[in-house]
C-alpha cells in the first residue's frame, strides 16, 4: 500500500514538472521569437545586391519646360524631416514596338471593335483615319505604337448634350466595357481613376462645380501600382489615357473625345538598381535644379505677381514609377516629393551612375 501511495506522489511530481517544463518551453518559445523579431526588426539582414541586368538606363523622357525661378523649399513632412527610403527598386522591361506588314490589319481590327468603318484615309506614314459607322465621330490611330484618339463632330449633332452624363462609377464602367469589348483593354489599366465633371461655354468645355450643371464627365484611367507604388504620369491630375462621356442612350454617342496613350509593361523581365537617398534626391531638386516639377500647383515663385514668392512646403516623399505615356526602353523608379497647394516634383529614383548619356 505505501509503495503504491509512494509511486502516486512520484507520479504526481512527473506530471506537474512535466507540466512546468511544457510551459516553460512555450513561453520561452515565445519569447524567443519576439526577441529575434525586435532583433530583425531592429537590424534588418542587408537585401540582396542590385541585380544591374539591364546596364546603363536611358534617360527618362520628361516633358521640355520652362522651370520656375527663384523657388523657396522645404521639408514638413510627418517623419519631421526627409524619410528613409528603400535602397533599390525594380525596373521593368518595356517591349519595343517595330512595324510589320500586319499593322494596318491590326489597326483596321481595333477600329471595327471601336465601332468604326474599317475604311481607312492615311494621314501619313502610320497615322490613319476611320470614320464610325454611324455618328459622326473620328478615330485616329498611330498603327505602330497603337496610340489612337476619338473626336466626336458636336456641331453636326449636338444631340449627346442633351441628357446629364452618368454618375463617375458608371462613366468608368461604360469605358471598360467599351474598351474590353474591342479586346483593348490593358491588364494592367486597373489603378485608380479620377474624374471631372465639364460644361460647355463660350464654344468650348469649362470644369463645372456638379454632375447636375455639366454637359460631359471625363474619366482618367491610371496604370496600376507596381510594388505597391503609385504609376505616376507627367501631369498627376491627368491620366494618359482618358475618356469624355455623355449622357446619350445610344452607344454610338457616348464617347464624344478620347486619348489613348498606353505602353505594356512586362512584369516577367525586370532588374533591381540603386536608388538615391531622400536626401541625394533633395538636393537635386532644391539646389542643383535638376528634377521636373509635374505640377507648380497654386505657388507662386518670387517676382511673380509682385510677390516675394510662395514657400513651398513639401509634405510627402515617396517612391513611385514614372508613366510618359510615350515609347520607353524601361519602367522607371522616380523619388515623389508632393506639398502644399498642389505642388508635385519628380526626380529619377536610380542612382546618376547607371544612366546613359
Amino acid at each position: 500500500m505505501a509503495s503504491l501511495t509512494q509511486t502516486a506522489i512520484v507520479t504526481r511530481k512527473i506530471i506537474r514538472y512535466g507540466v512546468f517544463f511544457l510551459v516553460f518551453l512555450i513561453v520561452g518559445k515565445i519569447l524567443l521569437d519576439a526577441s529575434l523579431g525586435i532583433y530583425r526588426k531592429v537590424f534588418p539582414p542587408p537585401p540582396p545586391a542590385p541585380t544591374i541586368k539591364f546596364g546603363k538606363l536611358t534617360k527618362l523622357p520628361f516633358p521640355e519646360q520652362q522651370r520656375p525661378e527663384n523657388l523657396n523649399f522645404t521639408i514638413e513632412t510627418p517623419e519631421g524631416g526627409l524619410p528613409e527610403l528603400p535602397s533599390q527598386a525594380r525596373v521593368y522591361f518595356m517591349p519595343k514596338l517595330n512595324p510589320n506588314l500586319l499593322s494596318l490589319d491590326v489597326a483596321k481590327d481595333k477600329a471595327n471593335g471601336l465601332g468604326f468603318s474599317p475604311f481607312e484615309q492615311q494621314v501619313s506614314q502610320t497615322v490613319y483615319k476611320f470614320p464610325h459607322k454611324n455618328s459622326p465621330s473620328t478615330l485616329e490611330i498611330n498603327i505602330v505604337t497603337g496610340i489612337f484618339s476619338i473626336s466626336y463632330d458636336l456641331a453636326a449633332d449636338p444631340s449627346p448634350l442633351e441628357r446629364r452624363p452618368p454618375a463617375p462609377e458608371v462613366a468608368a464602367s461604360a469605358v471598360r466595357s467599351y474598351l474590353s469589348s474591342a479586346d483593348l483593354l490593358p491588364g494592367d489599366l486597373t489603378g485608380s481613376t479620377s474624374h471631372e465633371f465639364l460644361k460647355l461655354e463660350s464654344g468650348g468645355f469649362v470644369s463645372a462645380l456638379s454632375l447636375s450643371e455639366s454637359n460631359l464627365i471625363k474619366i482618367n484611367f491610371f496604370r496600376k501600382t507596381f510594388e505597391n507604388l503609385p504609376s505616376m504620369t507627367s501631369d498627376p491630375n491627368k491620366a494618359n489615357v482618358w475618356f469624355m462621356v455623355s449622357g446619350a442612350r445610344e452607344r454610338d454617342k457616348q464617347v464624344i473625345a478620347a486619348e489613348f496613350h498606353y505602353f505594356p509593361v512586362d512584369e516577367s523581365q525586370f532588374s533591381t538598381y540603386p536608388t538615391k537617398t531622400s536626401q541625394e534626391a533633395w538636393d537635386e531638386l532644391t539646389t542643383q535644379g535638376k528634377g521636373f516639377i509635374a505640377s507648380i500647383g497654386q505657388n507662386l515663385p518670387a517676382g511673380e505677381a509682385g510677390k516675394s514668392g510662395d514657400n513651398i512646403k513639401v509634405r510627402r516623399v515617396y517612391l513611385g514609377y514614372y508613366d510618359a505615356g510615350t515609347p520607353m526602353e524601361f519602367f522607371q523608379p522616380i523619388i515623389v516629393f508632393e506639398g502644399d497647394n498642389g505642388f508635385i516634383a519628380y526626380v529619377p529614383a536610380v542612382t546618376n551612375e547607371f544612366y546613359g548619356q
